[in-house]
């Protein structure tokens, strides 16, 4: 499964000085140490959690920061020790554009890059730090070494913009600790019909270095017969709660119990491949093979965390599993495609599928029912993030950007309806451009998240949906 906790190695650094010992004024190093004390206090005070955890340098020296270009070697075998996930300088004063480089260059990790504003000018004009300074420094070495690094602006730590950029940053650590060793495995084979969904197992495995693997429906229909006569207590009370959340009118108890076998049977594929994420075949198939289908099951598990994809959609899994690491697993995304216009609405479009959308995402009021067999309901109201894993001919792009949800006519199946800026553009770049109608979404805007993560990809480019 996917994980969504970080270590973050906090690296506060001064600028190197011959005569550090008795230098005063401007790039004292006690005004650094002084900075170093106040941000990384700050820092752990307020952004450590269950899902994030810090690593400092206080190992290092008395200060606890790094100055010396050759204390880079202890610092990276004591991160790779630790387990770090990407790295986060504080430049508490001009700082060392030689051990930020060297050191963001040894890690090959995700780098922010962020200085305190100067806010102390004696009466005489003394200044002690020029943070700023030697951040534009420090970024040009960066771009020298080829590092890609993102970058809060220089401010005051209690400022939103820092609040923003780090919890920017955290996202974008988590979605390239997860696509750096993402494992998919796809259940049966891709809907014949479906020539859309195609992917290049190939490239995906040498560009990005994700592991496929794949369950054959023969397997997997002997994996659903056997737990459906295992799992019978349980799915008797999988069943009543089930009833207390949908509307089942039609639908007698062995049906539904053969619909939640399906959470039992793919769960058990995640466990037996290591999987993080799984694309499955589904209507073309699974009713043949148990007489049932899974999209109820998909549903019931993206609030569990796991993620499974449907109609064989492999771009469509990468697009899920990027969204839930934007997250952080705190929203469970959902699988609408483009689907139809609004009738009344010239930037509305109907954000629709036969089912697998995550149950707490249903809007409040709604009442949910199983229409043939597959959820149905509305989604809830809010500001969402839309994205798409591509690929064409050996390039790939994500494409992202933020709507809103807005009123339109009821309809069956699991939907909302998005508002744009320019349908239109939009409707024209899917036709043209390399992507499906299959897209993912997720509740808050994490556009900029994700064009942030795509500089630490190579062979990925960002684009905006809205350009």
């Amino acid at each position: 499964m996917l994980d969504y906790k970080l270590k973050i190695g906090l690296v506060p650094e001064r600028r190197w000085l011959a005569d550090a010992a008795t230098r005063k004024g401007i790039f004292a190093p006690k005004h650094a140490e002084e900075n170093k004390k106040m941000a990384v206090s700050y820092i752990k005070e307020n952004f450590t959690d269950e899902k994030t955890e810090f690593v400092d340098v206080d190992f290092l020296n008395d200060e606890g920061l790094l100055h010396d270009p050759n204390d880079c070697i202890k610092v990276k075998e004591e991160f790779q020790r630790q387990g770090v996930d990407a790295l986060f300088f504080v430049n508490c004063n001009f700082g060392s554009e030689e051990a930020v480089g060297q050191l963001a260059k040894m890690m090959g990790l995700p780098v922010l890059l962020w200085g305190p504003q100067d806010t102390v000018f004696e009466k005489d004009g003394t200044r002690y730090t020029d943070c700023q300074c030697g951040l534009f420094a420090i970024s040009k070495q960066l771009k020298r070494l080829s590092v890609p690094f993102s970058y809060i602006e220089n401010c005051r730590i209690e400022e939103d913009t820092f609040k923003a950029g780090l919890n920017q940053f955290l996202s974008v650590a988590c979605m390239v600790k997860n696509f750096k060793k993402l494992r998919l495995t796809m259940v049966g084979t891709r809907l014949n019909p479906f020539k859309s969904v195609m992917s290049n197992e190939l490239e995906l495995t040498e560009k990005f270095g994700i592991n496929l693997s794949n369950v054959n429906m023969t397997i997997m229909t002997q994996k659903l017969n056997r737990l459906y006569d295992e799992k019978q207590e349980e799915l008797k009370k999988d069943v009543e709660k089930l009833k207390e959340q949908y509307d089942v009118s039609g639908l007698d108890d062995d049906t539904l119990k053969r619909m939640l076998t399906f959470v039992y049977a793919y769960i058990e594929v995640f466990e037996e491949n290591s999987a993080d994420v799984l694309a499955s075949e589904c209507w073309t198939c699974m009713p043949q093979a148990f007489n049932a289908n899974p999209c109820l099951a998909m549903s019931i598990l993206y609030d569990m965390g796991y993620i499974v994809a449907c109609e064989s959609d492999i771009h469509g899994a990468i697009s899920q599993a990027l969204l839930m690491c934007a997250s952080r697993g705190e929203y469970a995304p959902l699988f609408g495609e483009f689907t139809v216009r609004h009738p009344e609405n010239k930037n509305a479009e109907l954000l629709w599928h036969c089912g697998p959308f995550p149950y707490s995402m249903k809007k409040e009021g709604v009442k949910a029912c199983l229409w043939n067999t597959k959820p149905s309901f509305r989604v809830k109201d809010g500001n969402y993030t839309i994205a798409r894993f591509q690929g064409e001919r050996g390039n790939y792009t994500l494409l992202g950007g933020n709507f809103h949800t807005t009123d339109g006519p009821h309809t069956f199946g699991t939907h909302m309806w998005a508002e744009f800026n320019d349908l239109s553009k939009i409707e024209r770049k899917i036709i043209e451009g390399p992507y499906i109608h299959h897209m993912s979404e997720v509740y808050g805007s994490y556009a900029e998240t994700l064009s942030e993560f795509c500089k630490f990809i190579p062979n990925l480019t960002f684009d905006d949906i809205n350009s």
